[in-house]
């Protein structure tokens, strides 16, 4: 059995929840827009890591891949940033993992799981901060969405 955290959109912010919820991971996947290695560097202390490159992710990030292709265990795992990206034919696939639009996602079409962990990294509007974590047993999977909180303590003084 494996436990994976996936994350998304984290625009050079890693939270401290976040770190927390993927600490003790035996993987962790990302779908984009990173935006610092030192994000990376920082993921991959914590767990291995695989990712993949966002629409944000410019110079710095030229060697990482636009697309993956992965299997843990019995599930094979295909990754790409942009969900308008997934190829039209594209099969041998039980997970597809994506970000991009910051809202999370889980549903199943045609036989394909896809995951939209949402966006981790700074908050917009009135969106949700969140994660999700992957277990796997063989071929069989679950999920859990996992909010994180956003709220910045601030300490503001009366005049």
């Amino acid at each position: 059995m494996k436990k994976i955290g996936v994350i998304s959109d984290t625009h050079g912010k890693l939270r401290a929840g976040v770190i927390e919820h993927l600490t003790g991971c035996d993987l962790i996947l990302h779908g984009g827009d990173i935006n610092k290695q030192m994000i990376l560097d920082q993921l991959a202390e914590i767990a291995p890591l695989h990712v993949v490159r966002g629409n944000n992710d410019k110079e710095w990030a030229q060697h990482l891949p636009k697309e993956l292709y992965l299997q843990v265990e019995e599930l094979r795992i295909y990754m790409v940033h942009n969900k308008a990206h997934i190829p039209k034919n594209l099969c041998d696939v039980d997970l597809i993992v994506f970000g991009h639009s910051h809202k999370y996602l889980e549903k199943e079409e045609n036989g394909i799981f896809y995951l939209n962990p949402g966006s981790c990294g700074p908050r917009r509007f009135d969106q949700e901060i969140t994660i999700a974590m992957l277990t796997i047993d063989g071929k069989e999977f679950s999920i859990e969405k996992i909010l994180i909180d956003h709220e910045e303590k601030v300490s503001r003084r009366k005049k």
